[in-house]
């Protein structure tokens, strides 16, 4: 084409300014100029599908509805091309030539004003294309329109303060932009490395992406379509390739919704928690997508942090993005979504629970503690949470687990408390001293392992208005149980022992008192109240040494054969008798986790066991 037929249009110094800081300020990533090209590309495809249902001469109507990516590491280009819409010599003025004016725009209020809302137009702001510019030396537009009495044209520009147009013999219907490459940005001329941005932020577009004429997008957009035409190994297969999983899910949630927001999402439970093996504090793995195109792979807002181990898919039109569509502009909606989708996940895991409960209670296995940290830190979630916590039990065998309600419903009419206990493992609870009162009684007792059990009980405080209490605290008030066999020390022995045990002991202890709960044990050392324990525990987890000071309920047991020979032996030999009493009590604070330094409790065992081998 010869230089008269060149039209050289200036961009307005207002529109200059807007250009800097849509190449310089708007973008956080250079390689976000692939997808806003493909997004383009993908609306201008869309817009001709629709046109073509009314308009019979289209332009080259061959053509496929389909994206070619070429790149060429010798010439230092990238060249994007769709067999779209295209674009007249007015339209490269209007669309080209005005930053955020948008057709794309214009095109979804005519379809509005038609009665019809087309979801799949993407291109809402009109900046995307200037993106290019962040790696480009010199963009060229090679554009033909639809309309086949329309010339061809190119639209040329360094991005700095002018454009050119003019008519060109080398054009197709659509657009064909070829984007000559700054020497800092030479990566995006290499196949393998656009491949990885197209798969990152464009692998859902609609139509086929082809890059170097091998198809790239080749996993369907699943959460789109309806789950009757999806098969499982199509969930599966979608699984793999949104999480980089290897595995099948555990479980799978795909549903929409209108109202109040319009959403579709497909979401996926995986079988094996990262964190529980070793790997460290995982990301957010639900991607966020407005129309198909990915906003932001990794979340943080999207989902409460506990529901960080889910996988997959969350896209709806509704999103107020802002201009780079980076980030997601209305913080309201942001937590809207957030509620719905978190409600609806919540809600399917109960119906799993009621009507699968063996393939729940392998899902609360492996991630129950994220359910957990979700009681201990979220007051929103924290009543629906509660339903979903599962635990041992001591009513029920060892590996089987039980709900609170299930609980609840077990419950003595006149029982205002749910009882628990924490140990090491059932083992460790069944053998010590505090479960025997209860089991003499018939009083259900759930057995909690995992430290961040403190923090759930702590924060729950209560369910289905029934206290949640810890059986190793002192102020429990129990109903008269059966009387065991064996005789037992009279009542003024036991007070007047109570007394010396006192004495014996020291400062360390509060209380020496007899025990109402003690069956086959000796002696037990329980808190004054369940928020001393409580805290004492949760100090010791985060690594703080002697956080608050013991204050001790010793309680023993006259019938035991060791408190009878121990109050004869105080009697005969009260020095030994002494280091009786003092090992016991430390014995007692062991078993209830309460023991601090065990150096002077070695120290005297040999003592004890030094006098008994003279003998």
């Amino acid at each position: 084409m010869s230089a008269q037929n060149t039209k050289k249009h200036e961009f307005k110094a207002e529109i200059k300014q807007l250009l800097d800081i849509v190449i310089h300020s708007l973008y956080t990533e250079k390689e976000i100029f692939v997808r806003e090209l493909i997004s383009n590309a993908s609306d201008a495809l869309e817009k001709l599908r629709h046109l073509k249902i009314t308009e019979k001469d289209v332009h080259q109507d061959e053509l496929e509805l389909e994206i070619n990516i070429k790149t060429d590491e010798e010439a230092n280009t990238i060249t994007i091309q769709d067999y779209g819409i295209g674009l007249s010599h007015d339209e490269l003025v209007q669309n080209l030539g005005t930053i955020a004016h948008s057709g794309s725009k214009q095109f979804l209020e005519a379809l509005k004003e038609g009665g019809d809302n087309n979801a799949d137009l993407i291109g809402q702001f009109g900046v995307g294309f200037y993106s290019a510019f962040m790696v480009a030396k010199k963009v060229d537009v090679y554009t033909h329109s639809w309309k086949s009495d329309e010339p061809g044209h190119v639209w040329s520009s360094d991005g700095v303060g002018s454009y050119d147009i003019e008519p060109s013999d080398d054009t197709q219907r659509g657009a064909r932009i070829v984007i000559t490459l700054g020497d800092d940005y030479k990566d995006f001329a290499k196949a393998d490395h656009v491949k990885e941005v197209i798969k990152r932020y464009s692998s859902f577009v609609q139509f086929p992406i082809k890059l170097n004429d091998e198809k790239v997008n080749t996993v369907d957009a699943l959460w789109l379509r309806s789950k009757s035409e999806i098969t499982d190994e199509e969930y599966t297969e979608f699984y793999k390739f949104q999480a980089n999983a290897f595995d099948e899910p555990h479980y799978r949630l795909h549903f929409s919704a209108d109202a109040p927001l319009d959403i579709k999402a497909l979401i996926f439970t995986p079988k094996t928690n990262q964190e529980r093996i070793g790997m460290p504090r995982i990301d957010p793995g639900v991607a966020l997508h407005c129309r198909k195109v990915l906003i932001d792979s990794k979340p943080t807002e999207l989902l409460p942090e506990w529901l960080r181990f889910l996988k997959g898919v969350i896209d709806s039109a509704d999103l107020p993005l802002n201009i780079s569509r980076e980030t997601i502009h209305d913080n309201g909606l942001t937590q809207k979504l957030s509620r719905v989708i978190t409600k609806r996940y919540l809600k399917f895991l109960k119906e799993e629970a009621k009507k699968r409960p063996e393939q729940y209670e392998e899902f609360f296995k492996n991630f129950g503690v994220y359910l957990k940290e979700g009681v201990a830190t979220d007051l929103t979630y924290r009543d629906d949470l509660a339903k979903l916590l599962y635990f041992e039990s001591s009513v029920a065998e060892k590996g089987k687990t039980t709900s609170l309600a299930d609980y609840v419903s077990r419950m003595k009419e006149e029982q205002k408390e749910i009882y628990y206990l924490i140990g090491q493992n059932r083992e460790s609870i069944e053998s010590g001293p505090y479960l025997e009162g209860f089991k003499a009684r018939g009083l259900e007792v759930l057995f909690l392992y995992e430290p961040i059990d403190e923090y759930v009980m702590a924060n729950l405080g209560q369910f289905e208005e029934k206290q949640l209490v810890s059986i190793d605290q002192g102020d429990i008030k129990l109903d008269d149980a059966p009387k065991p066999e064996g005789e037992a020390l009279s009542e003024d022995e036991s007070k007047a022992l109570c007394e010396w045990l006192k004495t014996a002991i020291g400062d360390r202890v509060k209380e020496v008192k007899v025990s109402d709960r003690l069956v086959d044990s000796p002696v037990m050392a329980l808190s004054p109240d369940a928020m001393s324990t409580q805290m004492r525990r949760m100090m010791r987890q985060m690594g703080q040494d002697n956080p608050l000071p013991v204050e001790v309920l010793f309680e023993i047991n006259p019938r035991h054969e060791l408190i009878k020979n121990l109050n004869t032996q105080r009697a005969s030999n009260e020095d030994l008798a002494k280091l009786i009493a003092q090992q016991s009590f430390d014995n007692a604070l062991v078993a209830a986790g309460l023991m601090e330094d065990p150096k002077d409790m070695v120290a005297r065992m040999y003592q004890i066991l030094e006098q008994a081998a003279t003998k």
